[in-house]
């Protein structure tokens, strides 16, 4: 009941460490974990997705480190809901039922949470295009541009890859949700870019929005001050992460405002 953590157990039944990830106050992510506890991220790849113990592993440092996994759970574990370890006890079987049902519902919400939030991008994206469609723009044919500066005027294009200039010199592609080449547009002109968002609560936008804010940082670094990068929203964006995208030039639309869009010039 969460008082005694064995590597032992650990090594037996592998897959119960995403289980044992909700049971923290507050519930951590695969990586936090790796980060606190100093351990092997291919022991926790393992226990996760193979749902096994690496077949190469010493005995010896598997050992250790699946202590160090028990010793850091242990240390987090939810007070609110694991009531009985101030006790010193293993707690009445009300309690332990109590206990099991809210880390059920933390790891179904863990686990759907990224399915809902594909599903809500798929319908944004369909959104943009019946909306862009209906305005006589079209969607961009299979190798039709060499690169998002390429595309033709009236044209757009979802998760499309622009290459960018990292810290060091080094290039790489970063998936763009939304890229749109106004009709109006003249040789060398930037299509516009957006990125779909969408969010069940405030806590998770406030997780999330430095990576708007790096992705403008590496586009301007590339591209120049001339480039925009904005937001097609839906859900829960409060005034402080608008505040934070905002003063990174950042603007946005709100999908159930989608008519906002012709504030962009298409």
């Amino acid at each position: 009941n969460l008082t005694n953590i064995q590597p032992e157990t650990l090594q037996r039944h592998p897959s119960v460490l995403p289980i044992l990830r909700m049971t923290t106050c507050p519930p951590i992510a695969r990586d936090r974990l790796i980060g606190l506890a100093g351990i092997s991220p291919n022991l926790v790849r393992n226990m996760e997705i193979e749902k096994r113990i690496p077949p190469k592993m010493k005995h010896s440092e598997l050992i250790k480190q699946l202590k160090m996994i028990g010793a850091i759970i242990e240390k987090l574990a939810d007070p609110d809901i694991f009531v009985w370890k101030e006790r010193g006890d293993k707690g009445t079987k009300d309690e332990v039922h109590r206990a099991s049902t809210i880390v059920a519902d933390r790891l179904c919400g863990a686990v759907a949470d990224p399915i809902i939030r594909n599903a809500q991008e798929q319908r944004q994206l369909a959104a943009m295009k019946a909306w862009f469609e209906a305005r006589g723009y079209r969607e961009l044919g299979q190798g039709e541009a060499e690169d998002f500066l390429s595309m033709p005027a009236g044209t757009f294009s979802f998760r499309f890859n622009v290459l960018v200039t990292m810290d060091g010199g080094k290039q790489v592609n970063i998936p763009i949700d939304a890229v749109i080449m106004r009709k109006d547009a003249k040789p060398g002109d930037f299509p516009a870019l957006f990125e779909a968002k969408s969010a069940g609560d405030f806590t998770n936008t406030n997780k999330r929005r430095k990576e708007e804010a790096m992705k403008i940082q590496q586009l301007r670094k590339t591209y120049g001050d001339n480039i925009t990068f904005d937001l097609f929203l839906c859900g829960y964006f409060d005034s402080g992460y608008l505040g934070y995208e905002a003063a990174e030039g950042i603007d946005w639309v709100w999908e159930h405002r989608i008519d906002d869009l012709d504030q962009f010039g298409f």
